[in-house]
């Protein structure tokens, strides 16, 4: 697998900050809260397509997404970093992050395919995500989801074997 682009970088950015975690985020300069909302709502719902495996409907997800928030490419070399591409558009700050949140998931969907895209197992999460690990066993958007449901199966665990020590005959068995 392919270290990720500068774009895809940035593109990842905008999508794990503004719409995939559910990170409590101010929306960005210029941008309303309804606009803010809508376009995450729309972002979530093609990357919850690419999750959900079925590549007809992420396809028709992003391409329409795509067509909504046209993007133009343009290198750019800001804040010390090596040239990489950036993708420009026009309308609102919410276009602006839709369209640099959409071109990175439809290039990284192109990259590695639908079955590194997941939704998080956690219990009452919606977050979804892309799996960069090597093995693809990623189960959880964030590493604060992974830490609730281990303590949840840790605390279950535990009232499990306090259960059976409380029964009658336990010791016996």
């Amino acid at each position: 697998m392919s270290l990720p682009t500068g774009a895809e970088i940035c593109a990842a950015h905008t999508l794990v900050q503004f719409t995939i975690v559910g990170v409590p985020a101010l929306p960005p300069d210029g941008a309303t809260v309804i606009e803010a909302d809508f376009v995450a709502a729309e972002t979530y719902a093609g990357l919850r397509a690419c999750a959900d495996g079925d590549g007809e409907d992420a396809a028709a997800q992003l391409n329409t997404l795509l067509m909504q928030h046209p993007v133009h490419p343009q290198l750019s070399g800001h804040d010390e970093q090596p040239w990489h591409v950036h993708y420009t558009e026009s309308g609102s700050v919410a276009d602006k992050y839709a369209a640099g949140a959409v071109m990175g998931l439809a290039v990284r969907l192109s990259d590695v395919g639908l079955d590194r895209f997941g939704v998080c197992q956690a219990a009452g999460c919606r977050g979804v995500f892309i799996d960069t690990s090597t093995s693809n066993t990623r189960r959880y958007c964030s590493e604060r989801c992974m830490n609730r449901a281990n303590v949840s199966a840790f605390r279950a665990r535990k009232r499990d074997e306090g259960d059976e020590e409380s029964r009658p005959g336990a010791e016996l068995a």
